[in-house]
């Protein structure tokens, strides 16, 4: 079993959980993820590791309570323990210097980005942060991001910080940033990945993506996450998370992460997880 140290909701709909898991911690590098279970018997789920502390054996998972599984994560509180955290999954990312690095994180990808962008910071780039969210009170970990980032841009779809609209309007923030920008990290939502990537295919920038398709055993057993990068099959979990974001079928990615929607809907609306709140019942 592993032991919850820290468990809150950091902004609506958005938690952060910290677990003491040695092993892993000792091991984990950036852009690398885990799977865990929130009960025995419970569905695996990936999460993107956002910090950890090999000292003191910790792993840092900023994760959007999107489902049933993620809900029952989002109750955990300090001295719970969860039955499962596998890792380190995945390639970890590569670290090289490149000038001026515009890392972009939207919703859990704030979180998930911020090891990548910390790495390259440390490898001498220059690194600006591109920080995107419906609304500016579902910003988080800014004043992380001010210790190592050059430069904070905000983006909002409603235009309450920063830049109003969504990535598309990438190509006038980098003009707006006066300075070349030799590669740009993208994480968060599979839209906002590919809107990057669109974006960064006209200027000729290269962009690394961190792939989020559906995913079971994480080792490359199943071939559920199987997506086409340059016209070949690969899977995230062992060839990935990272990838050239503009030789990914972007088409091919969305279509398959909608398979089971509708099934995904159920476990969420059926299981422990319904809202027991004194007016609940008087909810449409």
């Amino acid at each position: 079993m592993f032991k919850v140290v820290a468990s809150r909701m950091i902004v609506p709909n958005v938690h952060v959980l910290t677990v003491e898991a040695p092993n892993v911690a000792r091991a984990m590098q950036p852009g690398q993820f885990v799977i865990v279970r929130a009960e025995e018997e419970g569905e695996r789920i990936p999460l993107s590791v956002s910090d950890w502390d090999a000292q003191l054996g910790t792993l840092t998972l900023v994760f959007l309570n999107i489902g049933a599984t993620t809900a029952r994560l989002a109750k955990l509180q300090e001295g719970n323990s969860i039955p499962t955290v596998v890792g380190p999954l995945g390639k970890a990312a590569e670290i090289e210097y490149h000038g001026t690095v515009l890392c972009i994180g939207g919703c859990y990808g704030i979180g998930s980005v911020y090891p990548i962008a910390r790495a390259l910071k440390a490898k001498g780039n220059r690194i600006i942060a591109l920080l995107e969210a419906r609304s500016s009170y579902l910003f988080y970990w800014e004043d992380r991001f001010r210790h190592l980032a050059e430069r904070t841009v905000h983006l909002t779809r409603d235009g309450t910080s920063g830049y109003k609209g969504h990535v598309g309007r990438l190509p006038e923030i980098l003009k707006a940033l006066e300075e070349p920008v030799h590669r740009v990290v993208a994480n968060g939502c599979t839209f906002l990945m590919k809107r990057a990537s669109d974006a960064t295919r006209a200027l000729e920038i290269p962009i690394t993506v961190s792939l989020n398709p559906l995913m079971i055993d994480g080792t490359g057993m199943c071939g559920v996450c199987r997506v086409s990068v340059d016209g070949a099959t690969r899977f995230a979990c062992v060839d990935g998370p990272d990838f050239e974001g503009h030789s990914v079928d972007w088409h091919e990615l969305l279509q398959r992460r909608k398979t089971y929607m509708a099934e995904e809907v159920v476990p969420l609306r059926t299981s422990r997880c319904e809202d027991h709140s004194p007016h609940a019942e008087e909810r449409p």
